[in-house]
């Protein structure tokens, strides 16, 4: 059986949008949306699942622990709370504090963000399908089809003009290569890449996309992301089963 390490990181404040992680989106706290997506997962992958939420915020931490109990608490150290920590630092240190505790080895881990909930209920499943399919990548990620694209329809400032981002002979867009959003809802790590970057970088490895419905590219950044995603996540939880599917897992 496999051994899947899903995390949910989150921390204390947030420059861009204050408190992001402690919001309530829709009636429910934010966070309970991924925590849904997360314990579906495990009662479906067939995998031997640990679930566990890395911050240094106690309020997340006590929200978390009201309705999921389950969840392990990985406190985030001072050195990992800055806003240009890269995310994947955080990564490993939740993966070396789950390992050395519980005195085992992961094949994977998963981490689902806390700020990009609108997930349809099998996407986790199939993204970390992907990667059992695939063991020479390193890494699956989810991300939505670009609306547009750098080798057709997007310009750059040179000078006193604007040229094409990259040079190319595309009359259309149907021929310019297939381009991506990344939208940082699910990324599926293989253990060892994870544990072994030293870089911080994800493209040290071969990375496969998962794609998502594109309305999923939005991430709560502002106010105003706030706002429209709550708009969006309304009509998708009435109206498309995938979404309902999630919501109506929450705790409430």
């Amino acid at each position: 059986m496999k051994k899947v390490l899903i995390t949910v990181c989150g921390r204390r404040g947030s420059k861009g949008f204050k408190n992001k992680n402690l919001k309530t989106f829709l009636d429910r706290p934010l966070v309970y949306y991924t925590l849904a997506s997360a314990l579906d997962f495990a009662s479906r992958s067939g995998a031997e699942v640990d679930i566990a939420l890395n911050t240094d915020s106690d309020i997340l931490r006590d929200l978390v622990a009201a309705k999921y109990p389950e969840v392990e608490y990985v406190p985030r150290p001072r050195e990992l709370g800055g806003d240009i920590v890269p995310k994947m630092a955080v990564f490993q240190q939740t993966l070396k504090y789950m390992e050395s505790k519980y005195s085992k080895t992961y094949d994977y881990l998963i981490d689902l963000d806390i700020t990009s909930p609108l997930r349809q209920i099998d996407d986790v499943l199939n993204a970390y399908k992907m990667k059992l399919e695939r063991d020479d990548a390193g890494l699956v990620f989810s991300a939505c089809g670009s609306r547009r694209n750098p080798y057709f329809n997007m310009v750059k400032q040179v000078g006193d003009h604007v040229e094409k981002v990259i040079e190319s002979p595309f009359t259309a867009r149907q021929q310019a290569p297939a381009i991506y959003d990344l939208n940082a809802s699910i990324y599926v790590f293989d253990r060892d890449f994870l544990a072994t970057n030293t870089t911080g970088i994800l493209w040290d490895t071969k990375c496969l996309v998962y794609l998502m419905k594109d309305t999923a590219v939005l991430d709560i950044d502002s106010e105003e992301d706030f706002e429209m995603m709550q708009l969006i996540g309304g009509y998708l939880f009435e109206n498309i089963e995938g979404f309902k599917a999630v919501r109506d897992k929450i705790r409430v």
